[in-house]
């Protein structure tokens, strides 16, 4: 693959589409936690996300030959990996200096104790147990790791009821926008000799088309239960999982390159009404 990468793709190709979720869903979910969060926070969980996305586009880069590799974003990361890896360091180092110079203690631990997942996630699913069929599917780890990420400032809040009714949506959202690239990206992911929930359980791929239904049904029974935020956020998901499902009859017609980034357009609803101040 070395042709050059369409406009709209530089946002994945750059790792910046993580971010960006992770950012509007937290702002989204902290007000329904009722928690204010400053900006060390913020910059804190967006630099976090792009290290982990990085470092495992940059591994994936790394173990790849060059004639094998199928994405803009793979090959972005084996050309440039000298450069993206002296950018990742500067960024991590100024990750551990916002943390430590303006976060409170339980902040920073309960940071680095998720820090301990992802590390193993990256060893295992990208080295040690790549070909190994126990492991647990890369998108339900990832939907796990980001939801995590996502809620980690907001263990202090007194409303986890809620909270955790809104989590569980947003980390369905995760899991149901990585299972539907793994379906779309199933012949790149062939070729790059990873694995994925598509090529692992082909006998149940025909359900990975139907969760986006399965998110709207669950935000609509959140939603007359809800008030207020919560509200709010359960609307947002549902929208999102209806833009998935559009997405995926999209992907027949427009190929997988750009449906790859509609996807993650997809998930970032929680910007329109954090924008109005809700």
């Amino acid at each position: 693959m070395h042709d050059r990468p369409h406009w709209y793709q530089w946002p994945t190709i750059l790792s910046l589409d993580a971010p960006a979720v992770s950012l509007v869903w937290e702002a989204a979910l902290a007000r329904v936690a009722g928690v204010h969060l400053n900006g060390a926070q913020r910059a804190v969980l967006a630099l976090t996300v792009w290290l982990a996305y990085v470092a495992d586009r940059w591994i994936e880069g790394w173990r790849l030959h060059p004639p094998d590799i199928r994405t803009a974003r793979h090959h972005f990361y084996m050309r440039w990996r000298w450069p993206v890896a002296a950018a990742w360091v500067i960024a991590l180092v100024i990750d551990i200096a916002i943390a430590f110079r303006a976060l409170a203690w339980h902040d920073i631990v309960a940071g680095s104790l998720l820090c301990i997942p992802v590390l193993l996630y990256l060893l295992s699913h990208q080295l040690i147990h790549r070909h190994y069929a126990w492991r647990a599917p890369k998108e339900l780890c990832v939907a796990a790791l980001l939801t995590g990420g996502v809620c980690v400032f907001l263990e202090t809040s007194t409303r986890l009821g809620v909270l955790a009714l809104s989590e569980s949506l947003f980390a369905l959202l995760c899991f149901t926008n990585c299972a539907l690239i793994s379906a779309w990206e199933r012949e790149v992911d062939l070729a790059h000799g990873q694995s994925s929930l598509a090529i692992d359980a082909v006998e149940h791929s025909w359900a990975i088309p139907q969760l986006p239904w399965l998110i709207v049904i669950l935000s609509v029974v959140a939603y007359v239960g809800g008030v207020g935020p919560s509200r709010v956020v359960a609307g947002c998901a549902m929208a999102s999982a209806v833009l998935l499902a559009m997405v995926d009859r999209l992907e027949r017609r427009a190929g997988w390159m750009l449906a790859r980034v509609l996807a993650d357009v997809a998930l970032l609803t929680p910007a329109l009404p954090l924008l109005w101040k809700w």
